[in-house]
């Protein structure tokens, strides 16, 4: 019998990518070990996500399922909501969807075109038992956890915000001072996180202008985590290090965050990509690419 070909999409939102699968007509199920060799950058297509486009339980425009390129399975990313808003958006010709997700229902909205999507990613849990912690903390603005030796630490008393996804942001004077790459999975899978975390390192350079580092939960350094961005502006806001509205400047290009007083709600504002387009053989894993992505936009037409 032969093997499956399934389409997908590769997208990006400030370079943070994903391969995209159209699975409301028909249903994709595939395994970690799967979707870790799709997600290996040296011998499969290579992301961050793999982004599931479903029909919703509850009715609305789609469900959004998300695995992390080390094939778990995560309930919130801001930047591939985007992505998918956008695409609900053209294919709907609608300028609002509501996608389901793990973490519930997320709004998106056209900024403007020119591939600018707005996401309302909704409130941000700040107790000690919504990030998770392992135990309790009276303020989460700054916890008591370090790494490094206990009288000259490397990197101490992070922020803790959860965004649909546990982060913690550690405030430093230079983001590219730190190996990230050696002490972020140690941070992530710190004890005092049992549900694992995000890690950022984040250093507020001008007035509401914050530059970000991240190590992403079961992906590793990344160029942009959207909700990162959104829990790294809330930090700052909390500590009154900026106002209410940031620019977060990532590895990948700038993003906007306004964490709105009105409701405590989160919106996040940014670029989306498709780079192109392909189909794998689900038997194989073997892919191709079968047509190209989006044409560039000229210099400044998305600032």
């Amino acid at each position: 019998m032969a093997s499956e070909t399934r389409p997908f999409l590769k997208m990006n939102g400030l370079g943070n990518d994903f391969v995209v699968w159209d699975a409301r007509d028909k249903p994709l199920r595939l395994t970690k070990d799967q979707i870790a060799k799709l997600g290996d950058r040296e011998h499969g297509i290579g992301f961050d996500q793999m982004i599931t486009v479903e029909r919703s339980t509850c009715g609305v425009d789609a469900f959004m399922r998300i695995h992390n390129s080390d094939g778990g399975q995560v309930d919130a990313c801001g930047n591939a909501t985007r992505c998918i808003g956008r695409l609900l958006m053209e294919e709907s010709t609608k300028d609002l969807v509501t996608i389901e997700t793990n973490a519930g229902l997320l709004h998106a909205f056209d900024a403007a075109g020119l591939r600018n999507v707005t996401v309302d990613m909704g409130k941000p849990r700040l107790n000690w038992d919504q990030i998770p912690l392992a135990e309790e903390f009276a303020d989460t603005r700054a916890i008591e956890l370090q790494i490094g030796p206990i009288d000259e630490p490397i990197l101490h008393t992070p922020a803790v915000v959860n965004m649909g996804n546990p982060h913690a942001i550690f405030w430093v004077k230079d983001v590219e001072a730190y190996d990230l790459a050696r002490v972020g999975p140690l941070l992530e899978r710190h004890p005092i996180f049992p549900e694992g975390a995000n890690i950022s390192l984040a250093h507020v350079f001008d007035d509401n202008q914050i530059r970000v580092k991240v190590w992403e939960r079961g992906a590793g350094l990344t160029l942009a985590c959207g909700t990162a961005a959104c829990a790294v502006g809330v930090a700052a806001a909390r500590d009154d290090k900026t106002g209410r509205k940031t620019t977060i400047h990532l590895p990948g290009g700038p993003i906007g965050i306004e964490w709105r007083e009105s409701d405590g709600h989160v919106l996040m504002t940014g670029l989306t990509e498709v780079e192109f387009e392909g189909e794998v053989d689900l038997e194989t894993l073997t892919w191709r690419k079968t047509a190209g992505g989006d044409a560039p936009l000229e210099a400044g037409a998305a600032s």
